[in-house]
């Protein structure tokens, strides 16, 4: 064992006696010391340690910027024992990750998947039924697609219009009061659901051919067939899912639409949102405050209603 990799083991010894699992990061470090040796190096560099993290092709930068930061710490580290070995400059390659700009659903193309999801055959009829009820029940109230798929039947409260959402993202649980318009189209899925599957097999709310919870590999499947069916997404020469509007974007056009609706009315903004982020159960207003930054017509209309407070010097 080289040095340098006696010296590794003690540092993962160390950070995993402070708690932390450290399993990839231990794992892509001795891929890193791999390198150091064959190159015959004894000390880390930073030009070794750029080349090492900007090995794998076709990811994006923030795994190149991850990959580097792992080796900071770890320099960090080997700069106490040695000041021989250097520290890459912190920012040295962003590892940010970069959120991709949302789709906003406009109302034709929500009209277009409803259609479609209403044309999906099956044996009993579920699979058109409960697709239809998913994507109406995204659209009037912004749930995460993974928290929709999770509501069993007591989550949902049908007398009066709630529904429970239990231990989301995050760990985080809330109550989402639903309109009536929504509430009386869940009453009567639930009413053909029980018709079609007479038998209990699950206690998920929304249900499968089988009378079984969605999964959401099957769901997500579905969508891109479903999306390009109505021409939203382009068909891929390999069979992959490509690129396109995805199921969580029903999300990011919810909040957009509530932002839009109140910047119009003239409402102050910073006074309401903390409302929309306890509903999407975002942990912090600054989560929330992101949709006004992607999208165009928001930071528009936001860039509009600060124009009203802030005239500016008359001339």
């Amino acid at each position: 064992m080289t040095a340098i990799r006696d010296s590794l083991a003690r540092y993962v010894a160390v950070r995993r006696a402070l708690g932390a699992t450290f399993y990839e990061p231990a794992l892509a470090l001795g891929h890193f010391v791999d390198l150091l040796e064959h190159e015959g190096a004894e000390f880390i560099t930073t030009d070794l340690a750029l080349r090492w993290a900007t090995t794998p092709i076709l990811v994006e930068r923030a795994t190149w910027g991850r990959r580097l930061s792992q080796v900071r710490g770890f320099a960090k580290w080997m700069n106490t024992i040695d000041s021989r070995n250097q520290i890459p400059p912190a920012g040295l390659l962003s590892a940010r990750r970069r959120r991709n700009p949302p789709h906003i659903y406009t109302e034709q193309e929500i009209n277009l998947l409803m259609i479609q999801a209403a044309r999906l055959r099956s044996r009993t009829g579920m699979r058109a039924l409960t697709y239809s009820t998913l994507i109406g029940l995204l659209v009037a109230t912004g749930l995460r697609p993974g928290e929709a798929l999770g509501l069993d039947r007591s989550d949902v409260d049908l007398v009066n219009g709630i529904l429970s959402i239990r231990e989301s993202k995050f760990g985080k649980s809330r109550f989402v009061p639903v309109e009536e318009s929504t509430r009386m189209a869940l009453e009567r899925y639930g009413q053909s659901r029980d018709r079609l599957c007479p038998l209990r097999l699950s206690e998920a709310f929304l249900v499968g051919e089988r009378g079984m919870r969605l999964k959401a590999s099957a769901v997500r499947s579905m969508f891109v067939r479903m999306s390009r069916a109505v021409g939203l997404r382009p068909a891929t020469e390999d069979g992959r899912d490509g690129y396109g509007p995805r199921l969580q974007d029903f999300r990011h056009s919810f909040a957009t639409g509530r932002l839009v609706e109140w910047y119009r009315a003239g409402l102050d903004v910073s006074r309401e949102l903390p409302k929309l982020a306890a509903y999407l159960g975002h942990v912090n207003v600054g989560l929330t405050y992101w949709y006004i930054e992607a999208v165009p017509e928001l930071l528009e209309l936001a860039a509009g209603y600060l124009g009203k407070d802030c005239p500016g010097e008359r001339s």
